[in-house]
């Protein structure tokens, strides 16, 4: 069991968290013709979607209820009910997102009173639905804040039901942030493959996955899950949850709707993969396809190919909780070491999961702390988001980017690094780094050799 060392600076320096707003609007973000509004100012919502921008490379869709200096002091109610009414006549959505910020928290906001004026004021709009959901900025972390956000969504969107297993081939899926949209596509795929219909929750695989579309900028999401599916999740015949960071979404989920769920820490490596499958053919009843069992043994192979470079590597992490875990135990099962792990924040659950970590101690904390346990420790390769790369620089050691923002660094957003194939692309890209940074020792040459010149006889070195 891994020592969780708390937050001892008054101070943070590098910092590595990325805020609960930005997690819940991402939550947001994978749901079909929905809009987030963050209750701040603007540059709260300002500063978020820049990063979304510089992430993913595409328009964002993000609101705010622009609080002043004025609101701040005399009260923003307005500011939300009338927010809410200009997007629901102009923009049309299906869902509106509604996280709250550490300005409008500090004021001491009723986000869900502000709602239920709402309702009361504009009727005529009770069809599009809102959830609000608390999220201060000066708490928690960008994997907090998508958990929020999806408790919030299943708590005012999944209607309470018994029809458990009316529809007999669909499944419930609850993603954590620590899913990229290239794993949420290989995710669908993966359960496809079984026979099964999957309504992943939040689904930025469908949203966010960068493709093209006919028309010009839409003000709400292209893609991601329909308002329709969320509502029909109580008729699913069982429930996949990844990550467990989503603990109490997927209890709360279980308590509404009777669905039963299968729980996974995450999706990494060859137990972790193997567990899922078995999962799958238990629900679906069918053997395992025969292009699965092809990608378990190319997973195998690529281990037997890279086992001579990751063996005894020495591997520094940073990311959030579900995000360390799954590779924390990736690469520790390849015989690496990691020699340093930080994570931004520690949940109630992510102590649980930061406990199970394959080393001995955790920090809570920012960059700074990574590169001093990292040096300290001779890492040689350093694992986190493009917020990391000046401390890679001056570790002297490469940078393998993963989790977010990734903004220096093309395609980040795509790529699968979960299952068979994912897996086994990683250990790929693991060992090419390794490689790249050994140095052979130079041969020995000596001062008497003699070595032969063009147009001459031999002549000494």
């Amino acid at each position: 069991m891994a020592e969780i060392l708390k937050r001892a600076k008054p101070l943070a320096v590098s910092p590595l968290k990325v805020s609960q707003p930005v997690g819940a609007s991402l939550a947001f973000l994978g749901l079909r013709r929905a809009i987030p509004m963050l209750h701040g100012s603007q540059g709260c919502t300002a500063f978020g979607k820049v990063f979304f921008v510089r992430h993913f490379r595409e328009p964002i869709p993000l609101q705010t209820t622009a609080m002043d200096q004025v609101s701040t002091v005399m009260g923003a109610d307005e500011n939300v009910v009338e927010g809410l009414k200009t997007i629901c006549e102009k923009s049309k959505p299906d869902i509106i997102g509604l996280p709250t910020t550490g300005l409008s928290e500090t004021q001491g906001t009723d986000i869900r009173r502000l709602v239920k004026r709402f309702r009361e004021q504009y009727p005529q709009f009770d069809h599009i639905a809102v959830v609000p959901v608390n999220t201060p900025d000066y708490a928690g972390s960008l994997e907090t804040g998508f958990a929020l956000a999806v408790e919030a969504i299943v708590e005012h969107m999944v209607p309470e039901t018994r029809l458990v297993g009316r529809r007999r081939r669909q499944v419930n899926v609850l993603a954590s942030s620590a899913l990229t949209p290239g794993d949420i596509e290989a995710l669908k795929d993966w359960i496809e493959a079984f026979g099964l219909r999957p309504v992943v929750l939040p689904d930025i695989g469908d949203s966010l996955d960068g493709h093209l579309v006919d028309g010009e900028f839409s003000s709400i999401t292209v893609g991601g899950t329909a308002k329709a599916e969320i509502e029909a999740m109580g008729e699913s015949i069982a429930t996949l949850v990844v990550g467990r960071s989503l603990s109490r979404a997927a209890d709360l989920l279980k308590t509404r709707t009777g669905v039963p769920d299968f729980r996974f820490d995450h999706l990494m490596g060859l137990d972790a993969c193997d567990a899922f499958t078995h999962t799958l053919a238990t629900l679906s009843g069918q053997p395992v396809p025969d292009k699965i069992e092809r990608q378990r043994a190319q997973l195998q192979d690529a281990m037997v190919d890279s086992h001579f470079m990751t063996g005894f590597a020495r591997v520094a992490l940073a990311l959030d909780a579900d995000h360390l875990i799954g590779f924390a135990g990736f690469l520790s099962g390849m015989g690496a070491q990691i020699v340093a792990a930080v994570a931004p924040h520690v949940s109630k659950s992510g102590a649980e999961v930061l406990a199970d970590m394959p080393c001995e101690r955790v920090q809570v904390g920012d960059l700074e702390d990574l590169e001093h346990a990292a040096r300290a420790g001779g890492a040689q390769l350093l694992i986190s988001n493009s917020h990391a790369a000046g401390s890679a620089e001056r570790l002297g050691v490469p940078l393998l980017r993963a989790g977010f923002p990734q903004y220096d660094w093309v395609g980040g957003y795509a790529r699968a690094w979960i299952g068979y194939r994912g897996g086994r692309q990683a250990l790929f890209d693991f060992a090419n780094i390794i490689l790249a940074e050994h140095h052979d020792t130079p041969a020995y040459r000596s001062i008497f050799r003699q070595v032969p010149e063009a147009g001459a006889g031999l002549v000494k070195h």
